[in-house]
């Protein structure tokens, strides 16, 4: 009986990266380095080859691009591959038996066993043979040393085989057969996907902020507007945030409106909250009356482009009870058994002034009123959307969703706010989630922050993190009681273990109070109140973070190794309080390319002190060969932070006082 093959004649299996085998595409940004590999072997001893063939979204790629051995006796092949323009790429392996080589390897033994050149005779015809066979995939201008080997192979006037066989082995003539293989028994794997994204996909840095707080009146009581907000852009840019992102900005529901602090008894001047969306003054495709119009917010989003930024917009997938699509699409939301329309809960937590949507009774209907949403928010420059809650939501409405905007509109990018389950945020990722919140914000110890930043690595094939050290919704209770070095110490630890990090806004000033013991929610939070902020008073007493911050992104931009994931590597410290990493790109410029030879290795070296209320010491074993060093070798360190040089080998004590400065980013440079 015939059963069906699974493989081919040479072995390819086990192929990285992909994502559930094959189901979703993996994931790249546009000069990212991205290593694929293959377990590739055959029966017997001859030798083998492999290569990537790299195909882009216009259908033309490199379809030739060696893999080299990743270890003796692993059978794992690798080669790096990199996809130069955002869209779909695909890539396979494919393998074959290479007779060339094979060959060589065997004269070679012979030869050096002694053999005669009467013995010899016959290997040495077919090495000719072998090599005009080759001739073909050979350019024209390097053919001559093909014929030239061919010719001394088939000299029968030379009896010394070590003369015989000295051009067909020569490393030159190696190199051109490596790279021009004649290719025998070929074994395709299949195709797999690669979506790549532009660059900001993987590096940025995000600043929160809510354009009604920014030139808005506490007394009388009155919200800020887009205009007022953009006079607040300057400053964020100085501070070198990339992007601003900004909280529902549509028209804010009457009913069941809540007071400060989540109450049930609003004022008639208090504002609402920004989720929950939509009044008599329109809906997802609206902007809230008290900010102005679409044309100012035209005007904002413009402003920022001008300064080097771009918006984010928060993109929640649910209404307010007098929402319009409440009124006229009542099928989008859970009807109760007494006809009234279910509000969000979350028991103990009751949402009196949300309803949350219902994606089966309509799908149709639900799924194009929400793209066409998107679609309309893209037309007014939003190239970015950072989604509330998508978890709580079908992952088929996300892949849907996510594939039908980026069919035409490939630069918008989506980061899921998915404090969930691994399954889900991991899923969400795969579907088409271009970033995604992590559970950083809740990882503290050195071992908690290691083994989760290499979880995060593990899968940067699909998932990129966003670190963000703060968010509306969480004051974590590190910032609480942490002190001002907490304040420092998180945000190095975003900015330098993540390429995309973030604040919310009033992180400078360190606001850290709670609006109860053991609660994570802001005293009067912002969420639900205007909240105008000083400043520039706060700059004048000098108790502002916005300088350490602005340094903190000048080193990101400064430094291309800061600007990846997959590239971290921890090293060893004696102290569980300090947490020594490193990051290292080889010859790339700082928007990913490569300049050639020009430009030397990028390597950062962090230490940090974990602890925000004590000095910590202890001794640094470092691993040299992650640096690009010898294990003897010693180098200089430059503090990014406070310019103060000190010269390292493999081991070296560390002492770092909060109080005074809890972390060194050291740029690494080896002594001439």
């Amino acid at each position: 009986m015939m059963i069906g093959r699974s493989v081919g004649r040479v072995v390819v299996s086990d192929v990285t990266p992909t994502v559930s085998c094959g189901q979703w595409p993996a994931r790249a940004v546009a000069g990212e380095i991205l290593t694929v590999g293959a377990t590739v072997f055959r029966e017997g001893h001859d030798l083998i080859g492999a290569n990537v063939v790299l195909s882009g979204p216009d259908g033309q790629g490199t379809p030739f691009i060696r893999m080299r051995s990743a270890g003796p006796g692993t059978d794992r092949y690798e080669a790096e591959i990199t996809a130069g323009t955002e869209g779909l790429w695909g890539y396979r392996v494919e393998a074959w038996a290479d007779p060339v080589a094979t060959w060589r390897h065997g004269i070679a033994l012979k030869v050096g066993a002694g053999q005669s050149t009467d013995e010899l005779a016959v290997d040495f015809e077919d090495g000719a043979r072998l090599l005009l066979r080759a001739l073909p995939a050979v350019p024209e201008p390097r053919r001559a040393e093909i014929a030239l080997a061919v010719a001394a192979l088939r000299d029968d006037d030379c009896t010394d085989p070590r003369d015989r066989i000295a051009a067909a082995l020569d490393p030159q003539l190696v190199s051109l057969l490596d790279a021009c293989p004649l290719r025998e028994l070929v074994t395709r794997s299949p195709l797999y996907r690669l979506w790549v994204d532009r660059r900001r996909a993987l590096y940025g840095s995000w600043y929160e902020m809510f354009p009604r707080s920014e030139g808005a009146s506490l007394d009388p009581p009155r919200s800020g507007t887009f205009l007022t907000a953009a006079e607040r852009l300057p400053a964020v840019a100085a501070m070198g945030f990339d992007v601003v992102y900004l909280p529902p900005i549509h028209p804010i529901g009457e009913v069941n409106r809540k007071g400060p602090n989540n109450t049930l008894t609003p004022g008639p001047t208090d504002p609402g909250s920004p989720w929950a969306i939509g009044s008599e003054h329109g809906g997802h495709d609206a902007v809230h009356p008290d900010l102005g119009t679409i044309d100012d917010f035209d005007l904002f989003v413009a402003r920022a482009r001008s300064l080097g930024m771009e918006i984010a917009l928060d993109l929640a997938l649910q209404c307010a009870p007098d929402h319009p699509w409440a009124k006229h699409h009542p099928e989008w939301f859970v009807v109760r058994s007494d006809g009234s329309i279910a509000y969000a809960e979350n028991p103990p937590k009751k949402y009196q002034d949300i309803y949350p949507l219902n994606f089966d009774a309509d799908p149709t209907g639900l799924y194009q009123e929400i793209l066409r949403v998107v679609r309309y928010w893209t037309a007014h420059g939003v190239r970015i959307f950072r989604v509330d809650n998508p978890h709580t939501k079908p992952v088929e409405f996300w892949e849907w969703l996510i594939a039908q905007v980026k069919s035409t509109e490939p630069d918008v990018l989506f980061l899921a706010e998915a404090f969930t389950r691994p399954a889900m945020m991991h899923t969400l990722a795969k579907v088409g989630f271009t970033q995604s919140y992590t559970y950083f914000t809740w990882r503290n110890t050195k071992w908690e922050l290691e083994k989760y930043a290499r979880e995060l690595v593990s899968a940067a094939h699909y998932m990129r993190p966003n670190f963000f050290v703060n968010t509306p919704d969480i004051l974590p209770e590190y910032l609480q009681h942490g002190g001002p070095a907490a304040f420092r110490i998180r945000a190095v630890l975003a900015a330098t273990l993540s390429p995309t990090w973030g604040v919310y806004s009033g992180y400078e000033l360190r606001e850290n109070t709670p609006v109860r013991p053991g609660s994570e929610e802001y005293l009067d939070s912002e969420k639900y109140q205007y909240r105008p902020r000083d400043w520039a008073a706060a700059e004048r007493a000098g108790q502002s973070l916005a300088p350490y911050l602005t340094r903190l992104n000048q080193i990101r931009r400064a430094h291309p190794a800061l600007q990846w994931l997959r590239n971290l590597h921890f090293h060893h410290a004696d102290g569980d309080e300090i947490m020594v990493f490193s990051k290292r790109v080889d010859s790339l410029r700082a928007d990913g390319t490569d300049p050639g030879d020009t430009a030397a290795a990028d390597t950062v070296l962090i230490v940090v002190n974990l602890d925000p209320h004590a000095p910590r010491e202890t001794t640094v074993r470092l691993d040299m060969p992650a640096l690009g060093l010898g294990w003897e070798d010693s180098f200089e360190v430059t503090d990014e932070i406070t310019g103060a040089t000190y010269a390292w080998g493999k081991q070296n004590y560390v002492r770092l006082d909060p109080a005074v400065e809890p972390a060194h980013v050291f740029a690494v440079r080896a002594r001439s």
